[in-house]
Order: C-alpha cells, then sequence, then structure tokens
C-alpha cells in the first residue's frame, strides 16, 4: 500500500468467483481502526467477480524501514443461490464438521510514496515490493483468485532484454576482434623496421618506397576494421 504522511489512500482486492455456485465472502483485518474496508461482506454469482476496496487513514508518522505487520483474512463459503449481501451473517463463516470455510491471508507491504532512486550496483536485485498487499499464504484449489494493487501506485519492473545480452555479445566480440588485429598491425611494423634497416645496407630505395607504402595502407585497413 502506497505510504504518505497526512495523506489518506487506497488500493483494491478483486475476488473472483471460479465455481458454479453462490459464494460468501467476508474481509478482516488485524487493525480495524487504521484501515476501512468497502464491502467487507458480499456475494460473488458463479464466474463474477467483487471489487473490494482498501483504504488507510492518513498516517502521522513513519514506520521504521516502512515495516509492518497489518494483516487481511479473506474468508469465502459457499451459500445457496440467490443469497444477497443482506443475507449474510457472522455464522455464516463458523468452522463445523462438515462445512468447508477457506482462508486466505495477505500482509500489508508500505510501498514509500517518493522513494530515494540509486544507482544499482552490476548484479544488484531489483527489491522492492511489487504489489499492495502480498500474498502470505497460497491455496490453490480455493473458490476465490484474489488479485490485489494499488491505485495509486504504478508498477515499473526493469528486466535485461535479450536484445541488450546480444549487443553487449557484439561489442565485447568486436573489442576481441580489434585487439587482435591492432597485435597483428604491430607485428607487422616492428617486421617492416627490420628490414627497412636491413634496406639501409642492401635494399634499393624503390623497394625501400614500395614496403614503406604498403605499411601505410595496412594501417589504414586495420583503422577502418
Amino acid at each position: 500500500m502506497l505510504y504518505e504522511l497526512q495523506k489518506q489512500n487506497s488500493c483494491y482486492m478483486q475476488l473472483t468467483n471460479k465455481t458454479d455456485k453462490y459464494v460468501a465472502f467476508k474481509v478482516k483485518t488485524t487493525n480495524p481502526k487504521k484501515y476501512s474496508v468497502r464491502p467487507n461482506t458480499g456475494v460473488v454469482q458463479p464466474g463474477s467477480t467483487c471489487n473490494v476496496t482498501v483504504t488507510m487513514l492518513a498516517p502521522k508518522e513513519i514506520p521504521q524501514d516502512y515495516h509492518c505487520k497489518d494483516k487481511f483474512l479473506v474468508q469465502s463459503v459457499v451459500v445457496e443461490e440467490g443469497t444477497a449481501s443482506k443475507d449474510i451473517v457472522s455464522d455464516m463463516f463458523n468452522k463445523a464438521p462438515g462445512k468447508v470455510v477457506e482462508e486466505f491471508k495477505l500482509r500489508v507491504v508500505y510501498i514509500p510514496a517518493n522513494p530515494p532512486s540509486p544507482v544499482p550496483e552490476e548484479g544488484e536485485e531489483d527489491l522492492s515490493p511489487r504489489s499492495s498487499i502480498a500474498d502470505d499464504e497460497a491455496h490453490h484449489n480455493s473458490l476465490f483468485d484474489v488479485a490485489s494493487g494499488s491505485k495509486s501506485h504504478e508498477d515499473v519492473s526493469i528486466q535485461e532484454s535479450s536484445e541488450v545480452k546480444s549487443l553487449i555479445s557484439r561489442l565485447t566480440e568486436e573489442k576481441r576482434h580489434a585487439n587482435e588485429q591492432n597485435q597483428k598491425l604491430r607485428q607487422q611494423v616492428d617486421v617492416m623496421r627490420k628490414q627497412l634497416g636491413k634496406g639501409r645496407s642492401g635494399l634499393s630505395v624503390p623497394t625501400i618506397v614500395i614496403m614503406f607504402i604498403l605499411a601505410i595502407l595496412i594501417g589504414y585497413l586495420a583503422k577502418r576494421s
């Protein structure tokens, strides 16, 4: 949940009924004085969804490291066809033999409204929270799919693409090739110097001129590659 001093913020949960029956739900929190849940009870028809808005009252101080121990509990139970929200009572969610009451726990994660933006070091992973309310317990066969998110926070995820990896690999290969060409050029220059040194005692002037032109041409071709 987005956290700002002296400012009220909201996030949402979307409850999806995956069954072919009517399902009643109830949302509880460990800190009811701090959060407002609307609606906190309801009935979701088969294949339908229901959006639940969770609003946090304006905080007066920042907790250390934005740590939060608050949690939410979503309870769900199959009810008779035609049951309406006004028909829901607390006893519906009491556990009893032969009665299935499913529960889904969510923990609250605070997201700073204006977080610092340091330049990450190479290999550093992004450890910032990705959702307003993080899943605390997974239920693969539950009546509901519970999705959560923030209304006022844009989730940005930066991932290294295959194109970037390909570019880095190509640049590395070009650098290696350039180093090899540079090494070969130095070796050729050394050979030319030795031959020019011998030329002073035995080579003719035209031969020396031709070898000098060849050295310049090799250097020019090496630079272009």
